[in-house]
Parts: C-alpha cells; structure tokens; sequence
C-alpha cells in the first residue's frame, strides 16, 4: 500500500491557491484562455452585478484587464476555429475546446436516457438540425423563436429541440452574442481532430479527475468528483489509475489526493487581494470552502431577503491567502457601492475584523477602477463600528489609483 503523503492545513491551502492561479505570478501572456484552459471549467451564470461570474473569474487572477478582451478571449467569431464549448460540467461552464472528448460519456448518457421535461416530435428535432445545416449559426430567436410566450419554461419547439441536440453533442455552442447562445452544428465547428467519441466512459472519467486535481492541486473524494459533477462510484472506479499522490492533510477527516506536480515545489508568489465571485472554482463547493479556508459561504441571491445574512451577491475578499471578509456590491453610475462589508473570518481562528479593512478597501478600489467608477460608497459594515474607518481606507485607495 503506498504510503500517504502529510500535508499540513497551510501547505494544503496554498497549494489549493496556487493551482487556482491565485498565489505566485500570473500567466498574463495566456490571458483569459490561459485560465480557462488551466481550469477546465469557468462556470456560467445569469446573475450581472459588478459583472458576470464568467468575467469575474480570470479577473481575480490577472487582475483589471478588459472587459472585452475576456469576452473575445472566451468566443469564437467564424470562420475563426473554436477554442472553447458550453456544456454542462460543474454546472453550465465554458470549457476549454480539448475537453471535448472528455464529455463523450456525459453525451452518451443523455442520448440514452428519457426525456422527461418537453414533449418533441422527431421532425421538430430534424428540422432544426437541417436549418443550421442550411444557414449556418443562429439563436434559438433566429431558429423559431425561444418561448411560446408563456413563463420562461415554456419553451417552443425550437428551443427545446436545439438544446437537446446541444446536450447530445449534435449542436454546440462556441459563443454569445447579447448574452443569447449562438448554436452551431459540432462537426462544423469543433475541430476535426477534437470531434469524436472515441474515450470510454472510464477514460473520459480518468482524465476529468486528472484534470480536477490540477485545477485544485489537493482534494478529497468529494472535492475532485464534485468539479465536473461525477458521482462518487464514478471517482472510485477509476482514482487508482489518474496517477495522484494520496495524502492526508491536517485536520481533514477524509483522505486526500494531490496532482504529483502540486508537490514538486514549495508553493511561494504574491497573493492576489481580489473580490471572488461566489461561482468561481476556488469557493464553489461550500464543504471544501469551509474545510480550506475556514470560512462559510453561501449564495443568498435566491434567499428572501428578509433571511440575508451577508447580501444578495456577497463576494467573498481574498487576501494574504485567506478569505477575510464579504462585500454585496452594486452599482449606480460611477459609484461603487459597498451595500454591505463583513469584515474578518467567520469562524474561530479566522482574520480579524480590523486586519480586514486594508485588504478589503483594496479589494474595492481595484473592482471599482475595473468597472468604470471613479468613486466607492460604502453603506453597512459589520461590525458598525469599522464603517467610517473602511470608507476613509476606500477612498484612499480609489484616490492613489487614479494618480
């Protein structure tokens, strides 16, 4: 039996930061597809308030790069070939286009299986198929229209037909436009060399793993099944091939596995001070948030708000390689607002509130800057006595930026 490797609580929470791009140098010259690629998986939402999740991401590692440059980073314009793909993994993502054949076994899966929400003909399903065919890329609009004008669930025929061709891998996505998935047929737009099914289920499940653990550097059972939402039977059938190091870490009750080059250096570099999406892969399972950081966090966007305990989109802030405290913002023209900062660690041992001030105004000058406000403005602070201090800090740090 080999013998698992000891980690430390610290180590294991570094090597976690690094492998996310959030500790050490950044790879500016890969940019936004660099992170993808290093990823695997960026996760998509609808919710826009600083901006969107996908946007967030690649942000917080390389810090205030263009909005637009992410943007064009992540989409192919045709004839340009695709880079990357929409599918669901951890939940609706943007992956990068080399992983097309890992969901091979995913795709399977749906083609195999009943569909139980929408009722289609099979001529609807051929007659969108043969419109692409025809016309090339187009929106579930350009196809019939999305809805039959009913609740947003009421799809047409269209839609419905053109989504389960995207879940078959007969249609896929490689762009928005105005935040509407352009669809195109995968033989014509995933690369000749990249469009197969050739991967067993095994094989495509081996490599997902691998995968995780080099976007997560050091997990458990639960954290490297969880990335691209494998079942547990799925991970045991094959982590004895992925070629991880089993470890155990300090204070993590289940054992552990490390990508092998996780473990070849010491994880040094400058940490990044940044507000993290509450979608972004570094926090996106609470468990492991919990476990790595110390910390508890959770979406209440769809919480009444009454019940609220943080904000509608509060952002955890990263700092120093700890999370150190949470900010909902919004915005109102050139004003960042701070509806509400949390400052300091939320369970014993966690940042003090005072030591969080600095790293969060920081946080909040470089979001603002970001996002085209020249101004911060901060609302509620807890603990209420730190307000006035965090403003004063905000400001500053929004006033010595635009020096």
């Amino acid at each position: 039996m080999t013998t698992a490797t000891p980690l430390s609580a610290p180590e294991a929470r570094r090597i976690a930061l690094r492998a996310q791009g959030l500790l050490g140098a950044p790879d500016r010259r890969a940019a936004t597809r660099g992170v993808l690629r290093h990823l695997g998986a960026v996760q998509l939402d609808t919710i826009s308030v600083l901006a969107r999740s996908h946007e967030l991401v690649p942000y917080a590692r390389l810090g205030a790069i263009s909005r637009p440059a992410i943007e064009e980073a992540y989409w192919a314009t045709p004839p340009a070939p695709a880079h990357s793909f929409e599918y669901w993994s951890h939940a609706a993502c943007i992956l990068p286009v080399e992983e097309w054949p890992h969901f091979a076994f995913r795709r399977r899966a749906y083609r195999s299986r009943p569909q139980w929400n929408h009722e289609l003909s099979p001529a609807a399903y051929e007659a969108v198929i043969a419109q692409l065919r025809a016309e090339g890329p187009q929106t579930a609009t350009e196809l019939g229209g999305a809805k039959n004008g009913g609740p947003w669930w009421d799809w047409s025929d269209a839609k419905i037909a053109v989504e389960r061709a995207l879940m078959y891998g007969e249609v896929v996505c490689t762009r928005r436009t105005g935040w509407r998935r352009v669809y195109d047929l995968a033989e014509r737009a995933v690369p000749k060399e990249l469009f197969h099914d050739d991967l067993d289920d095994l094989e495509c499940t081996r490599r997902l793993i691998r995968q995780a653990a080099t976007a997560l550097g050091v997990g458990t059972r639960s954290d490297l099944a969880d990335y691209h939402r494998l079942r547990a039977e799925q991970f045991d059938a094959v982590i004895d091939d992925c070629g991880l190091v089993p470890v155990t870490v300090e204070g993590w009750a289940k054992p552990a596995w490390a990508a092998p080059e996780a473990l070849e250096t010491v994880p040094r570099g400058r940490h990044r001070t940044t507000l993290l999406s509450p979608f972004d892969s570094l926090i996106w399972e609470r468990a492991r948030t919990e476990r790595v950081f110390g910390f508890t966090h959770r979406l209440e966007a769809y919480v009444p708000k009454p019940k609220r305990v943080y904000g509608y989109f509060a952002m955890p802030v990263l700092a120093g390689g700890r999370l150190v405290g949470r900010v909902d913002p919004a915005r109102e023209g050139r004003t960042l607002v701070a509806r509400q900062a949390s400052l300091g660690g939320d369970q014993p041992g966690g940042v003090p509130a005072k030591k969080a001030l600095g790293p969060t105004a920081e946080a909040l000058a470089e979001a603002a800057s970001w996002v085209g406000c020249t101004e911060v403005r901060v609302e509620r602070v807890d603990p209420p006595e730190l307000r006035t201090a965090l403003a004063a800090e905000a400001t500053r740090a929004v006033a010595a930026r635009q020096r």
